[in-house]
């Protein structure tokens, strides 16, 4: 068989990191791999934090609105959420749900701590029965519809916002694949930061106690951890930009010295100079109008759109057509 047929997420997460920071310009890696066990935990911290107003904006819009959003959608219905996190927020959708009828929940997640928390979470509720997916989202949405009865609607939710974690087009064409999954009946709950002053956006993203910065360096602490990089952190700093043209907000790592490092199981010797920069991940914000035209684009409609008066933040109904 092929190496790359049996290829495990260790061997794409060395395999990923060799082609960002072996990428000519820019030097990247990707915003999934800051999700191992420590990552998850400084995430749990960092949506607590008074800064970061993004959790508790999309926990107030479905502790409000819960049982309208749901019950939009037939039963009966399963559910799948593409990147689960804890669990906390998709609590208030599940109990809406199961007030009704016996719900299947599938949590898609590639962070088996984050999968592990979810269960926690969510095992006391009645009348739901949890059962989650190690994998990509598009991969563990194929596994959950294929689990689907005749009759029974999917709602997907995709919760955390983290659609603004892809660029403007790749957002609308991952939109298009998780359309491509569904039938006429089902839905998509699609989280989305709005616009806001740029001030606001890099104090949630670059806090006072520099739990975020800790977040974004844990990502070469496990490098180090996992594939054997001898990355010292004490030379990288947290860095949060606005970017006005694209509206996003970008986290680098900067490195605060010439420098060189080796990961072993990439077999890779990178050289970084004074001031150079990786990109770790960007968080894009929208209009509301913005997202019902990319989700048109992307074959669905938007059936609905609540939003938070706190924090400039909506959840979106999308239906397919």
């Amino acid at each position: 068989m092929p190496q790359a047929a049996i290829a495990g997420p260790a061997t794409r997460f060395a395999e990923d990191v060799r082609a960002g920071l072996a990428k000519p310009g820019q030097k990247e890696l990707s915003s999934k791999y800051l999700y191992d066990a420590v990552g998850s935990a400084l995430f749990e911290v960092i949506s607590l934090l008074p800064e970061y107003g993004l959790t508790r904006a999309g926990e107030r819009i479905l502790r409000k609105y819960a049982e309208e959003i749901t019950g939009r959608v037939a039963s009966p219905m399963m559910v799948a959420e593409l990147g689960s996190g804890s669990g906390k927020k998709t609590r208030l959708i599940l109990e809406a749900i199961a007030s009704r009828q016996p719900t299947d929940y599938h949590p898609i997640e590639i962070s088996h701590s984050a999968l592990t928390m979810c269960r926690h979470e969510l095992e006391d509720l009645d009348s739901v029965s949890v059962l989650g997916f190690e994998t990509g989202y598009l991969d563990g949405l194929q596994k959950v519809a294929a689990r689907r009865h005749a009759g029974q609607h999917l709602l997907v939710l995709f919760l955390g916002s983290s659609i603004g974690n892809f660029d403007r087009k790749p957002g609308e064409e991952f939109l298009r694949k998780v359309r491509q999954t569904l039938t006429p009946g089902d839905a998509l709950l699609l989280a989305t930061d709005l616009e806001k002053p740029e001030e606001q956006l890099l104090r949630a993203y670059d806090d006072p106690l520099g739990v975020t910065a800790a977040f974004n360096l844990n990502i070469l602490a496990r490098i180090n951890r996992e594939l054997g990089g001898d990355f010292d952190l004490s030379r990288f700093r947290h860095v949060a930009r606005y970017n006005v043209r694209e509206r996003r907000i970008e986290m680098h790592l900067s490195s605060t010295t010439a420098q060189t490092v080796t990961i072993r199981s990439s077999e890779l010797t990178v050289a970084i100079e004074k001031g150079e920069t990786i990109w770790t991940e960007s968080s894009h914000k929208y209009a509301a109008d913005e997202i019902c035209e990319m989700a048109r684009k992307a074959g669905f409609r938007c059936d609905g759109q609540w939003f938070d008066r706190e924090w400039a933040f909506a959840q979106n109904l999308l239906v397919p057509v």
